[in-house]
């Protein structure tokens, strides 16, 4: 494959630099008469209707009922999901890890900043068809690269974001853009910690960027911040801590300006947390995008067909027009992995 500019990348002509270098990643492709994504790229699901989204989100509960729309099985191993973009559910993009040795605790004891050892591995980007069959798989690392954790990812109607960090706490990352046409990528910055997910404010051209177990973010402005690469660190223009310990976020969304909250940025966020053994709880969460603030949280007690949370690791959400419902997307379990797909059914309890 012969590298060449991210097209998708032309809205940011106005940012403070000129994105140049584009890497290519190694594909499988297993559906050859398949395009990767539509040709056409339609508008992201959850920001396609944010302000329906957000509406119908906050008269949600605990004792709302949850139908089950349905199952689509993905094929083949797919490892640790831990991004997740749906595409008119015509395309499923997951971002999954490939771990080829486990990291080790140093057993409570910190070493040059974090408690456990690198690990080896390789990050994935797949896509899969509207019925899960594997169309391409791009492995986005090569051996030896110690950046090798992909985290949660977004879609923001023109290029896919993610970011690929040490699979470890309090060491580092970089972010990408990725083409979804040929899943070509362009390493834009590189930051002294670990990153998971990323969100994408289109209107004020602004990312946002979770740490491990999404305590802090990052805000980063693609018209100010200057990139730098690996191996140089970039500066955000701020970090905040994330106030609300109901569950950590493993993978957000951005919805848009919402009138409903005087129009600041609102992102939603899928996780879980651990509160103790065999204690887990799952959720989603209605966040400021500038300040990590919940602004609605609910909780979610779904599980697999494998006994693992529903909200463990990736998902999306979209506004279903024919039912004028939400609809979320889940992806929970590892190697052998199903789509659960749910809308909330109208007029359920509520519960405050």
């Amino acid at each position: 494959m012969t590298p060449t500019k991210i097209k998708v990348l032309s809205s940011l002509a106005s940012a403070a630099y000129l994105l140049t270098a584009t890497l290519a990643a190694n594909l499988t492709v297993f559906q050859s008469n398949v395009s990767f994504v539509p040709t056409t790229l339609p508008p992201p699901g959850p920001a396609a209707n944010f302000e329906a989204i957000i509406e119908q989100f906050t008269t949600l509960g605990r004792t709302t009922v949850w139908r089950s729309v349905k199952n689509i099985t993905f094929e083949g191993d797919t490892g640790e999901p831990e991004g997740m973009v749906v595409i008119d559910e015509e395309r499923f993009i997951t971002a999954r890890g490939d771990w080829t040795a486990a990291t080790v605790s140093y057993n409570g004891t910190i070493i040059n900043g974090t408690d456990r050892s690198p690990g080896a591995g390789y990050a994935h980007l797949e896509v899969y068809d509207g019925q899960g069959k594997r169309v391409v798989d791009a492995t986005l690392t090569k051996p030896g690269d110690i950046e090798y954790h992909i985290g949660g990812i977004e879609y923001d109607g023109q290029c896919i974001w993610a970011t690929l960090a040490q699979y470890r706490p309090n060491t580092t990352a970089s972010i990408i853009a990725i083409d979804p046409h040929t899943l070509e990528y362009q390493s834009l910055y590189h930051y002294a910690d670990h990153l998971g997910g990323i969100v994408h404010d289109t209107k004020t051209q602004r990312l946002a960027t979770l740490n491990w177990g999404a305590r802090n973010t990052s805000i980063w402005s693609l018209n100010a911040t200057s990139p730098n690469t690996y191996p140089a660190f970039s500066s955000p223009i701020s970090v905040l801590k994330n106030p609300s310990f109901f569950i950590d976020y493993q993978d957000c969304k951005f919805l848009g300006h919402s009138k409903y909250y005087g129009h600041r940025a609102v992102m939603i966020c899928s996780g879980v947390a651990t509160l103790a053994i065999n204690v887990t709880i799952g959720g989603l969460a209605l966040v400021d995008f500038e300040t990590m603030v919940p602004f609605y949280e609910v909780p979610l007690t779904m599980k697999s067909a494998l006994g693992t949370p529903i909200t463990q690791n990736p998902f999306d959400i979209a506004w279903n027009s024919a039912n004028e419902t939400l609809r979320v997307y889940f992806l929970p379990d590892l190697h052998n992995s199903t789509l659960y797909v749910y809308e909330p059914v109208r007029n359920s309890p509520y519960e405050y």
